[in-house]
């Protein structure tokens, strides 16, 4: 092995006379005799033309081995996979989107571990990257930097994604002509970068950056923005800063920089994909997170950002006023944040932070603390007789904090879409969405499409919505997913039947169906589990491996 502590994998892949052929093959992709005594730097990129989100990404990953290189490392490129929820959404595909979270850690994990590279820079755009990525670098535990690819700019008439699903729903009630959809259509996605609101990507990216895994203000770049080239650079540059202190994810992914995570994800109105993902997260690097941290953090922490879906601006209006970090300031002074985190910079949060200019006067996407928008937590713990390990929702109070209905059950999405736009689904309705969860979908689906449809048609206050499935960090309403135990294994939810009285409470966080232990008892010792709805590939492998939405959906819990 190496002298140079900062080679201690890349050495055992190039040094001496055995590894005469490694060598001959890394010449022919580029190495010099100088290179074989540099640390290694594994560039992942999510480089992909098939969606916005990552279709520049390429180029941002040639930054990063430029900033590797003239630190004085040796980068190497390769990629990883990405999917689209946003062109998936809605159909069978959907079912591969978390799934993609761990091939995507899977891919990362098995090169890097491979090749024996000493550091690695991750770049993601799309919302499983994120998550993705994170937990690669966890299980390596070698010095590494994650790199959001930035955000899209607003389309035409401040539209973006969401306002094309919604439009949808708009056709359906009669309120938009065909016209009018397709002009949306044609210029709600003006180019590169992840969807625009705080959504699941921007909210993931956003977290890691509170977390300490990305450099300060990474999370709030435009997509294509000399700004962002230049955090691709300063991340190559910085994980030859961590080889050389040895600082490993490990000494930054702390019990405390979830917990600030967590409180960013709050104040910013975030997408509850976070809880799932931020689980994930913390189990790859052996850091005890539950539920209840969420409920603890979220009786504290108030809701500040005025962000869509559930508020006005978009993500590039937060870029245009300084992005996150004047918001960790704020935090961080109202001692909502623990400040001795220490980051990818090699410092601390509260280091980082010091000389953080505040927001300017008069804008209105951040609140002060004694103004917020919510006073606590929008993402809501809940659980009752039909949720007994969990669930969770994203309620602002903009829909009210409580909901009381009949329950009308559908088996899958497509025919919840199907039902809500054909006027079968009536104000006052509980749609229930069920075996759609890890298990059951499988894969877990986001239910975008049918809570866009609600909003669509003008129903978002008097429809609510509850599954074992998941949200998009577009959706909003009163909606309830990640129901635990899911449905597939044998949850409460399998048994509502059409008319049961279901209650939604924000406020003291239950979701209950009016119904005694004994007739629920009953129901489950008549109710069979559907067969697998997949018996081979990746996601009869992912039915058989996953955990339980309430620890994350992780594959690896053995």
């Amino acid at each position: 092995m190496s002298k140079d502590k900062r080679r201690q994998y890349s050495s055992q892949v190039v040094d001496g006379p055995t590894k005469a052929p490694a060598r001959a093959m890394l010449r022919a992709v580029g190495f010099t005799d100088e290179d074989f005594s540099k640390p290694q730097v594994g560039i992942a990129s999510t480089w992909s033309n098939l969606t916005p989100c990552n279709m520049h990404i390429d180029k941002l990953a040639v930054e990063a081995g430029v900033g590797a290189d003239a630190a004085g490392g040796k980068s190497i490129i390769f990629n990883t996979i990405t999917i689209s929820d946003g062109i998936a959404n809605g159909t069978i595909g959907m079912k591969y989107s978390l799934v993609s979270r761990e091939v995507i850690a899977d891919s990362i994990e098995t090169v890097a571990g491979c090749e024996g590279f000493d550091g690695i820079v991750a770049i993601g755009g799309c919302d499983k990257n994120m998550p993705g990525c994170i937990i690669g670098m966890a299980r390596l535990d070698r010095p590494s930097v994650f790199v959001y690819g930035g955000t899209i700019a607003p389309g035409a008439n401040h539209t973006d994604i969401i306002s094309v699903f919604e439009a949808v729903g708009s056709y359906a009630k009669g309120d938009m002509s065909l016209i009018d959809v397709k002009q949306i259509e044609d210029t709600a996605i003006p180019g590169p970068g992840a969807c625009g609101g705080m959504y699941t990507a921007n909210t993931m990216a956003s977290a890691i950056e509170a977390m300490g895994m990305s450099l300060p203000n990474s999370s709030a770049q435009n997509a294509t923005s000399d700004h962002k080239v230049q955090d691709c650079r300063d991340a190559g540059a910085a994980v030859l800063h961590l080889l050389e202190h040895d600082i490993k994810p490990s000494d930054i992914m702390t019990k405390d920089a979830f917990e600030n995570a967590i409180t960013v994800v709050i104040a910013l109105g975030g997408s509850t994909n976070a809880v799932l993902h931020l689980l994930a997260m913390a189990h790859a690097i052996n850091v005890e997170l539950s539920l209840e941290d969420f409920v603890r953090i979220g009786e504290r922490v108030p809701v500040l950002a005025d962000l869509r879906p559930s508020g006005h601006y978009m993500m590039s209006e937060l870029v245009a006023i300084g992005g996150i970090q004047p918001l960790m300031k704020i935090l961080l002074d109202a001692g909502l944040l623990h400040g001795d985190c220490l980051t990818v910079t090699g410092k601390t949060m509260a280091e980082n932070l010091k000389d953080v200019t505040p927001y300017p006067t008069g804008q209105t996407i951040i609140r002060p603390l004694d103004n917020p928008i919510k006073k606590d937590s929008h993402l809501r713990v809940l659980f009752g007789n039909l949720a007994p390990e969990g669930s969770v929702a994203k309620i602002t109070g903009k829909e009210g904090l409580a909901f009381t209905g009949p329950a009308r059950v559908f088996g899958s999405e497509e025919e919840t879409l199907e039902r809500i736009l054909d006027g079968t689904v009536k104000a006052g309705d509980v749609l229930v969405i069920r075996y759609e969860g890890p298990k059951g979908g499988p894969g877990m689906r986001e239910m975008l499409s049918p809570t866009s449809a609600i909003m669509g048609k003008g129903l978002g206050q008097d429809v609510a919505l509850i599954t074992d499935g998941r949200f998009s960090g577009g959706s909003h309403g009163f909606v309830v997913g990640h129901i635990s135990p899911e449905a597939q294994q044998g949850g409460p939810l399998a048994i509502v039947e059409d008319g049961d009285i279901i209650t939604i409470d924000a406020e003291t966080n239950k979701l209950e169906v009016q119904l005694t232990d004994a007739e629920i008892a009953a129901r489950l010792a008549k109710w069979q589990a559907p067969a697998p709805n997949y018996r081979r590939g990746v996601l009869a492998k992912y039915a058989h491996t996953v955990s339980s939405a309430s620890t994350g959906a992780v594959t690896d819990n053995f």
